[in-house]
């Protein structure tokens, strides 16, 4: 069986542009594969806590060593390192928000690199431990910035691939809606596009 972990983090709710093609892809993903199940974690609705001090020191502790609240910090970590390494794909969407990803999104990263479960550090430095695994990114921006002038302001689509790398998943695509901020018809353009990417992308899974 299959399963295909999307994480939703647009922060504009039922009229998120980047949420809908993500949830395209994965019934079209879930409809292809057979027995695939799909899990999904909507940062907006449910937002992870962003980390502090309870989170920063119970990762230096044995589990007995912690105290109630550095045990719930945890657990919350936990729960989210766990759909992400028991998913063979991993869907995320998010906004393009002053040049980065959502700070909903940035806290789900913060809870799923955890050294120790999705990576390990290691005499030639770090090791991803979350490998064999497909990800796709679904970013949407108000302006252009996968190439042109934009693009050196792009630290969304970058990081993300960069974070996702480093914890052991190579095989990333990247989905844009972008240029939406551009009147009617150029955001009509920008949809048309993206959706015709998902369907190929989840043609050629």
């Amino acid at each position: 069986m299959s399963s295909i972990l999307l994480v939703t983090g647009s922060t504009r709710g039922d009229d998120s542009l980047s949420n809908k093609i993500a949830r395209q892809l994965a019934d079209d993903l879930s409809a292809k594969a057979e027995a695939s199940t799909v899990v999904e974690r909507d940062l907006a609705r449910a937002p992870l806590p962003h980390i502090g001090a309870d989170f920063s020191s119970a990762i230096r502790l044995q589990p007995e060593e912690r105290t109630a609240a550095q045990a719930e910090a945890i657990a919350v970590s936990d729960a989210a390192v766990d759909e992400l390494l028991a998913a063979d794909t991993i869907i995320i969407s998010t906004g393009f928000i002053n040049f980065g990803i959502s700070s909903i999104v940035k806290s789900w990263v913060d809870h799923v690199a955890r050294a120790g479960r999705t990576f390990r550090y290691s005499e030639n430095g770090p090791v991803g431990l979350a490998t064999g695994k497909k990800a796709y990114l679904v970013i949407a921006s108000g302006g252009i910035y996968s190439s042109g002038p934009g693009a050196t302001l792009d630290f969304a689509e970058p990081y993300l691939r960069s974070v996702l790398t480093f914890l052991g998943i190579t095989d990333i695509e990247t989905i844009r809606i972008e240029g939406v901020a551009y009147g009617p018809e150029a955001a009509e353009k920008a949809i048309s596009a993206a959706e015709e990417k998902a369907r190929d992308l989840a043609r050629a899974a």
